[in-house]
């Protein structure tokens, strides 16, 4: 086109160039699109019939212009742009002019209506010859801290930070540097020789009285399974076995006998042990396991027994190779009676790591993670133990043979002996959280510094700037932050409990540990995406970390058994509320619920859009209570008229589960915004109150916006209402976005423990 003579004849037809590159760039003229242009040409006054017909050949699909042309193209209406982003007609114009022409008014229509006709966005296709590139909102967001790191570090530390700090130099220490094997006796051996480290340094029998070697320091036991929780959690969970699993049920079921016997053994991982409660046949129904425990009075032993097949200990972590003894669950049988389920000390091998005789252990072998933990079968061939190593401290043994409990009851001695080992289902969540904080430190920091795409003629923007990667991350930020705040608040919990509320602190654990580990797989999920393949390799630990955390979703409980178990719990306790109410009570109960639904589901309030209210923390828990209350009222209602119509309340259950599910969301979503927000409420540092508050509206917002479809068939919401909330929840995640790295900073995980080459 350029060596066309027809140009130098009349140099307004290169008003025309900007726009035939632009229509060629896809390298494709569809037939619409020709017809279009050439129907366009024909109606142009100012050319004659040689120049529309030159126009025309310019848009023939057989006579392309050639790689070489249509770089040249590019060129010369570069040099003619410079450094401005002019429309196309504009462009046209200016290399008409640079070449002898004068463009009327006439010409600059006739492109104009080509433009407006292909649909082109004119001003937006002239970044293509702009060589100086353009600033965009998009490309000038960056990471800027508005707030003191070390005074958030501070807030989440609390009165932890000088344990915290211990453990973190520890495992930053070269002798903690992960190894790379396919080996997997290498690997246990190296998580074994961890674990003897962290013995060392005192942090297995943290939890222990002083007189066995320990602090008595529950709180900071949980602080230091978190904190390891930021290395490799083959370490984390092999050390919960032997000092949280073994050593804990120990300290917890037995009597002082079993304390002077074992602890101080097991604190220094003298003494390598297990925790058998699993078995083949049975999981999360520790009340059907089939192992028996039969005392013998003449000879003062008990007999441990595997039945059969179905009946062994399985997936027993510490049981392949390294385990000595083992607390194993068993029913104790007396005189042919059965008396429940009840623990006891059994002898798995010799100091030599033979295996006794009776005991028949097989190796699980590899397993989607944690493969530095040996997990093992155990079978059990009436194996002889003295009747001392049954752990008596809810049920034992006479000296004349009888059964003795200080608890009558079968099923509270049960529960009662359970809910000592609750602090299982604490530490897995909190280590769990670690592991999203570190996959999310890692997917933060990439992004921010990972550049890819970008506007036409401007520079490549970080992804951590995309509003769909801030949508996929930024949420996700906030909810480890909301967990930090509510697992704490668990943990004082359990610490401070009474007989009088085990029940719930019971339900919370099993709702929390439901909740964070959930979250942890699903945050891990999106982690390794947002890094794309550098999030596959296994060198920068996100893919380790997601399947290492896998089975924390099963671990001390399959989630939604746990979720079920915290259902029955509220449906108990709102059972309770009314029994314990006289007839003013409940009617006035009843009104109250009323008030508050004509409150909060007027004309106005669920047509409400205003930012401020949006924002609103006092929203936010009104939103979260109505649906609590509503929800559980509601499955009670529901299992009350099938009963009532006859069906079984075990069938009535079953059919009721999903709802069941929701109560136990609905609840322990609430307790998690309630605990966020009164953590806010203790910082005093301004810059750290202030960050944290954004983060917990994008996480009340989030929670209410995934359950958006619930409050618009409720009618607590309108369709406006939640798209506003939708909209703000975006804005949320650009806003945090320039926080983020920072607060992923702010979790001070060692970059020894992070070691992802990508950051």
């Amino acid at each position: 086109m350029l060596q066309s003579p027809l140009l130098k004849k009349n140099p307004n037809l290169y008003i025309f160039l900007p726009l035939l590159y632009t229509v060629w760039e896809d390298a494709v003229l569809t037939p619409s699109e020709i017809k279009i242009i050439h129907d366009l040409i024909l109606q142009i006054g100012w050319l004659n019939k040689e120049e529309k017909d030159f126009l025309l050949q310019q848009i023939n699909p057989a006579a392309a212009p050639s790689p070489d042309e249509f770089k040249n193209w590019q060129q010369e209406i570069k040099n003619a742009a410079g450094n401005t982003s002019d429309s196309l007609s504009e462009l046209g114009k200016k290399l008409s002019v640079r070449h002898g022409g004068q463009i009327n008014d006439e010409a600059s229509l006739s492109l104009t209506q080509i433009e407006g006709a292909l649909g082109i966005i004119s001003r937006e296709s002239s970044f293509h010859f702009n060589s100086t590139g353009r600033d965009t909102k998009t490309e000038l967001h960056s990471t800027q801290s508005t707030f003191n790191v070390d005074a958030l570090a501070a807030v989440l530390e609390g009165s932890q930070h000088e344990v915290i700090a211990k453990v973190k130099a520890v495992i930053s220490d070269p002798q903690f540097e992960y190894i790379e094997t396919d080996n997997l006796n290498e690997y246990r051996e190296k998580v074994l020789a961890w674990c003897k480290l962290l013995a060392e340094q005192g942090f297995g029998s943290m939890a222990f009285p002083k007189e066995f070697g320990g602090q008595a320091d529950m709180r900071a036991y949980f602080t230091v399974m978190e904190t390891l929780s930021y290395h490799d959690l083959s370490m984390v969970i092999k050390f919960g076995v032997q000092f949280g699993l073994w050593g804990m049920s120990v300290y917890f079921l037995g009597t002082e006998k079993h304390h002077k016997k074992y602890l101080k053994d097991i604190g220094t991982l003298e003494l390598p042990g297990c925790f058998a409660m699993t078995e083949t046949g049975h999981g999360s129904n520790v009340k059907g396991i089939e192992t028996t425990a039969t005392y013998d009075h003449p000879t003062k032993t008990i007999i441990i027994h595997t039945p059969h097949e179905k009946a062994k200990k399985e997936y027993i972590g510490n049981a392949a190779l390294h385990g000595q003894k083992a607390t194993v669950f068993a029913k104790l049988i007396i005189d042919g009676k059965d008396y429940g389920v009840s623990a006891f000390v059994v002898s798995l091998r010799d100091k030599s790591g033979k295996t006794l005789p009776g005991i028949s252990i097989q190796d699980c072998g590899r397993k989607m993670g944690l493969n530095g933990v040996d997990n093992g079968k155990i079978q059990f061939t009436n194996v002889v133990i003295p009747a001392e190593d049954m752990l008596d401290r809810f049920a034992g043994v006479s000296e004349e043979g009888k059964f003795t409990s200080p608890i009558s009851s079968d099923n509270r001695r049960f529960f009662t002996m359970l809910g000592t080992l609750v602090g299982g289902r604490i530490g897995i969540p909190r280590s769990g959280n670690a592991a999203s904080k570190s996959g999310l430190t890692i997917a933060i920091r990439y992004g921010d510094q990972r550049r890819q795409f970008g506007p036409e003629g401007g520079a490549e923007v970080p992804i951590l700037n995309y509003r769909t990667h801030q949508r996929r991350l930024m949420p996700l930020l906030a909810n480890a932050y909301a967990l930090h705040f509510s697992l704490q608040y668990l943990t004082e919990r359990f610490l401070k409990r009474s007989e009088d509320d085990m029940q719930e602190i019971e339900a919370l654990a099993a709702g929390l540990k439901s909740f964070t580990t959930w979250n942890t797989t699903h945050t891990l999920q999106e982690c390794r995406e947002a890094c794309g393949g550098k999030g596959y390799l296994f060198e920068n630990r996100i893919g380790t970390l997601k399947n290492d955390s896998e089975i924390y979703t099963t671990f001390e409980g399959d989630n939604t058994v746990l979720m079920q178990l915290v259902a029955k719990s509220r449906l108990t306790a709102f059972k309770q509320s009314f029994s314990n109410m006289n007839a003013f009570g409940i009617l006035n109960y009843v009104a109250d619920l009323a008030k508050t639904s004509i409150a909060e589901k007027n004309p106005i309030a669920v047509r409400n859009t205003d930012e401020a209210h949006l924002l609103d923390f006092e929203f936010h828990l009104s939103a979260f209570k109505y649906r609590e209350n509503d929800i559980l009222a509601s499955a009670a209602k529901r299992l009350k008229r099938l009963i009532d119509e006859g069906m079984d309340s075990f069938d009535a259950m079953n059919v009721s589960m999903h709802h069941l599910i929701q109560v136990s969301f609905a609840y322990i979503e609430r307790i998690i915004l309630e605990q966020f927000i009164a953590a806010i409420a203790e910082v005093k540092e301004e810059s750290s109150k202030a960050v944290l508050t954004k983060l917990c509206q994008l996480f009340a917002l989030s929670q209410l916006e995934k359950n958006r479809g619930w409050y618009l068939e409720q009618g607590y919401m309108d369709g406006v209402k939640t798209k506003a909330i939708r909209k703000l929840v975006n804005q949320l995640c650009w806003d945090i976005r320039q926080d983020a790295v920072p607060l992923v900073d702010a979790f001070r995980i060692p970059e020894e423990c992070l070691a992802a080459p990508i950051i």
